[in-house]
């Protein structure tokens, strides 16, 4: 399986399900999780991009069937999001960043990412009524220029590095009050899955070969998925769960930083 051995493939599907159960019960597909286990594994780019997006694709099917279902979805604001973020990811997809430059990207989402679970999650708006801390403040309005220049910004970033972009919308979303909690993981689920979508499709059109492990994969995301989307995490103990995600995260984003620093030096011929 990819040049591990069979203990080290155990291992990284146990940590692939893992992340699909944690990530599907708040509306994500787990894409930051997958890229910081495959790279601590030492995978290679070309390997990451398009197994993040297949995985995310799966398990966000069924964590947006799950939050549609359950009535937490929005879709005048998905599809302003979207709209732009379909296109651009895509774009993200098509496109094949040299390791100088996947590698350093790929490491600061990677940071970003654990600090949204190192620290204490966002409480925007902890309710449906609308209520912002202990104040009752209404749902601000999206306006679509603001959600076009979001959604593309986003979309292209998370078809260049195989993500879904819900790691950035969702704390966006919570923090400009444009929708309620469990309606932003409604519409997460539903934007990661059609930005991987894009960016997958981006990716096949360049010849792009997906990997033989993927298959078994597939597999482990789609139980956890399943559990996640279905039961969530409210019988675990998520705050132990969240420290120790973002701890993986920062070692694999040091990691990735870190591991082949040819990109500090290709930043700095550009700086001279």
């Amino acid at each position: 399986m990819d040049a591990l051995s069979w203990g080290e493939a155990g291992i990284l599907t146990l940590l692939i399900f893992a992340a699909a159960v944690l990530y599907s019960s708040v509306g994500h597909a787990g894409a930051s999780a997958y890229l910081a286990a495959m790279s601590l594994f030492g995978l290679a780019p070309d390997r990451m991009k398009p197994a993040a997006l297949i995985l995310n694709v799966a398990v966000a099917i069924l964590a947006t069937v799950r939050y549609i279902r359950a009535g937490c979805f929005q879709p005048r604001i998905w599809f302003l999001f979207t709209s732009a973020s379909i296109p651009c990811a895509a774009l993200g997809g098509y496109w094949t960043l040299p390791t100088t430059l996947y590698k350093p990207i790929v490491g600061l989402v990677l940071l970003f990412a654990a600090g949204r679970f190192l620290k204490e999650p966002i409480r925007a708006i902890s309710t449906d009524d609308g209520s912002f801390g202990s104040a009752q403040e209404p749902l601000r309005p999206l306006r679509w220029p603001i959600a076009a220049f979001w959604g593309a910004s986003i979309g292209l970033l998370s078809g260049l590095t195989g993500t879904g972009g819900g790691i950035f919308l969702s704390p966006l979303i919570l923090m400009m009050r444009w929708a309620t909690t469990r309606q932003t993981s409604g519409i997460s689920a539903a934007f990661i899955l059609a930005n991987s979508l894009a960016g997958l499709g981006g990716l096949l059109t360049q010849g792009q070969t997906i990997p033989p492990a993927v298959s078994i994969w597939l597999v482990a995301v789609l139980a956890g998925g399943w559990i996640g989307s279905s039961l969530g995490v409210r019988r675990l103990n998520t705050a132990s769960l969240r420290k120790l995600l973002g701890v993986v995260l920062v070692i694999a984003g040091g990691k990735m930083l870190l591991s082949d620093l040819s990109w500090y030096q290709f930043f700095s011929n550009l700086g001279s």
